[in-house]
């Protein structure tokens, strides 16, 4: 659950504005209608969606309220982290309300601001580009790195699935710099954007964080089997996993 931008290595893995001079037309995307998501209602999953992330945000308040007191008290800067997401693609969904404009510059997906408890000391990423992950990162703070072991961090989202930019279950959204890479570098990387990302998922539960472009490419398999197999039943069980994953670390995530 969540990404790592973890210590700076030799790994070219983000690129600035890769995509900017580029026609969509252009870009190296697989052929969509090789795989099409299994449909569902709208209105159930986000029925669904809003019920046990309402439901979790009671639950798990008072431990967002000690992990807001922990993360201001042990280091300065805010205590909250927020930046930009790629959402849901729904230039390819016939189902979405709230088109984009195709005019503009072809993100990928609808860009969406993502909230997580803040884990680095301020200004950590400033002098670094995002790379991959590693086990140690003296950027995070000691309450940060207590917090990501038990993905306390990600605790936020669930006031993204509420506004309705994530879902509980789905792909991991990325940030924009890095997703305009890998979907040049990795076949079918944008069709994760079929669905709503979210905090936990059926790649998450599976593998770890990751450490190269074939730890991406083994989760871009992993969506897109949810893809084909999404629903609330799916779901659930998804959701069901993801527990033990995070009390004990068991699978990835």
């Amino acid at each position: 659950m969540g990404e790592r931008i973890e210590i700076e290595r030799s790994i070219p893995l983000s690129r600035e504005g890769v995509q900017a001079d580029r026609a969509p037309s252009q870009v190296m995307e697989p052929q969509s209608q090789v795989m099409e998501p299994r449909s569902r209602s709208n209105i159930v999953d986000r029925a669904m969606n809003i019920i046990i992330s309402s439901i979790a945000l009671i639950l798990v308040s008072p431990v967002m309220l000690v992990c807001a007191v922990l993360v201001k008290l042990t280091s300065s800067g805010p205590i909250f982290y927020t930046q930009p997401r790629v959402g849901l693609d729904r230039r390819r969904s016939s189902n979405g309300s709230k088109m984009y404009d195709r005019r503009t510059r072809d993100l990928g997906g609808l860009p969406f601001i993502i909230y997580k408890f803040r884990t680095m000391y301020v200004g950590a990423e400033i002098r670094h580009r995002a790379v991959w992950a590693s086990k140690e990162d003296a950027r995070v703070t000691p309450i940060g790195g207590l917090m990501r072991k038990l993905r306390l961090d990600e605790l936020p989202q669930l006031f993204n699935v509420i506004n309705g930019d994530m879902n509980i279950v789905g792909p991991r959204p990325e940030r924009p710099s890095i997703f305009s890479r890998l979907r040049v570098d990795i076949a079918d990387y944008s069709l994760r954007q079929r669905a709503k990302p979210g905090i936990t998922g059926w790649a998450q539960i599976n593998q770890s964080y990751d450490t190269s472009l074939d730890d991406v490419r083994r989760k871009v398999r992993f969506d897109l089997e949810y893809l084909q197999r999404q629903g609330v039943g799916e779901d659930l069980m998804i959701m069901a996993k993801t527990v033990p994953v995070m009390l004990f670390r068991r699978g990835g995530w």
